[in-house]
């Protein structure tokens, strides 16, 4: 208690407080996937074997974010790091796709756009403005999902394997959709980045000890 019988509050959680846990274990992990999905696809000339491992790395996503909250081991840096590793994957992946020639170019470069202007606005309205996160939301979460079985099916289309022909219709179901979700979500995104702002400047005001 205070000197004027108010409670102290509980010391907020620092960012590297709690950093060697399970998941976050496991994203990193995942980030170490990336140097072997290049070395598959440039060194070995893999284009299957590359996009099988795209698509399970897309896949077991989730899991570590299950862990964090099924054994109560959420942390503030794994809040931050399992995003932009995913947000890394996603950028060098297609990127090294384009390279590859294995997508239309016009395609992946909207996707690219699309991140990039999300993933700008987030950071400087949390940076600069203290927007408080909030939740993707799961029309986000299902553009994200379509997408990241779209770019696979591209690289798979075009690897020469029997089932190429077939992932190369799966490409565009996934695609467009996915990429027209993407974008609407984006959208979606800027009453919820006001709303962040404006409860962060309130979070802050709260915390301001009043005068006496």
């Amino acid at each position: 208690m205070t000197s004027l019988g108010e409670p102290v509050p509980e010391p907020e959680s620092g960012l590297f407080d709690n950093l060697w846990t399970v998941p976050n274990a496991f994203t990193l992990v995942r980030l170490l996937c990336l140097p072997v999905f290049l070395w598959l696809l440039f060194s070995e000339d893999n284009r299957a074997g590359a996009a099988w491992m795209l698509v399970a790395l897309g896949s077991t996503d989730w899991i570590d974010g299950y862990i964090a909250r099924r054994f109560n081991q959420v942390s503030e840096f794994g809040k931050i790091f399992d995003p932009t590793v995913d947000r890394l994957f996603f950028f060098v992946s297609v990127i090294a796709i384009i390279i590859d020639g294995s997508i239309p170019v016009w395609f992946a470069l909207a996707v690219l756009f699309r991140e990039l202007a999300v993933g700008a606005t987030m950071a400087i309205a949390t940076l600069f403005f203290g927007m408080e996160r909030f939740d993707v939301t799961w029309w986000g979460k299902t553009a994200t999902f379509l997408l990241m079985g779209a770019v696979p099916s591209f690289l798979i289309s075009e690897a020469g394997v029997f089932e190429s022909g077939f992932f190369g219709v799966v490409a565009w179901v996934l695609g467009i959709p996915g990429l027209a979700l993407s974008y609407w979500t984006g959208i979606a995104y800027v009453p919820q980045v006001r709303a962040g702002i404006a409860a962060g400047r309130q979070h802050r005001a709260d915390r301001v000890p009043s005068e006496h």
